[in-house]
């Protein structure tokens, strides 16, 4: 039996059909963010040791058992330029007893993701405002990024369309309540 290859009806279509085939080489990573392939290369060792530290302190004060996933992709609701957008985040966390991660597909619905992490790299920006709409656009609960310019970490929360409507941040150095399902303090001052 031969596939028949989907003919894309908008260019948007077009756009994830193309994004969806990508080869991306060894060590890279794509995402699709409102519209945009975005194409990544390997974090340094202080942005995958910012994102350690939080998960295993969140793994183990967190008030629900919380599975952690790092680099797991997501498929999200997305821009009016692109119906969905496929991000991958630092990390997600959700209720241990969901079995999220078990999902073999490469691209998993976020709807049960409590918690998103981000660590600033290169191109700050997507971490600070694209992926940040495109989390809220989400509906997911929590992003928590750590801003290594700003030395700073923001727990944004109460997601409404674009954006989170309430937002708190401390220095390195200081900690940081997370609501809810966690239920814990995290400490940052191994951010310094």
């Amino acid at each position: 039996m031969t596939a028949v290859a989907h003919e894309p009806t908008t260019p948007a279509e077009g756009l994830l059909d193309i994004f969806l085939s990508l080869d991306t080489p060894e060590g890279l990573r794509a995402e699709l963010l409102e519209g945009e392939i975005v194409v990544t290369s390997p974090p340094d060792g202080e942005h995958e040791h910012c994102i350690a530290r939080l998960a295993k302190q969140v793994s183990r004060r967190s008030r629900t058992d919380m599975d952690f996933s790092g680099n797991k992709g997501l498929k999200l609701p997305g821009a009016e330029s692109c119906p969905r957008d496929h991000v991958i985040p630092d990390g997600t966390f959700a209720p241990a007893h969901l079995d999220l991660y078990r999902n073999a597909a490469p691209w998993t619905p976020a709807g049960d993701v409590a918690m998103v992490l981000e660590v600033t790299s290169t191109k700050p920006r997507r971490d600070r405002e694209l992926k940040r709409r495109c989390y809220a656009r989400a509906g997911i609960p929590l992003y928590l990024l750590v801003d290594r310019d700003a030395s700073s970490v923001t727990l944004f929360s109460d997601p409404e369309d674009e954006d989170y409507r309430q937002l708190r941040t401390v220095p390195f150095g200081r900690s940081l309540a997370l609501p809810e399902q966690f239920a814990c303090e995290l400490e940052t001052t191994d951010l310094l």
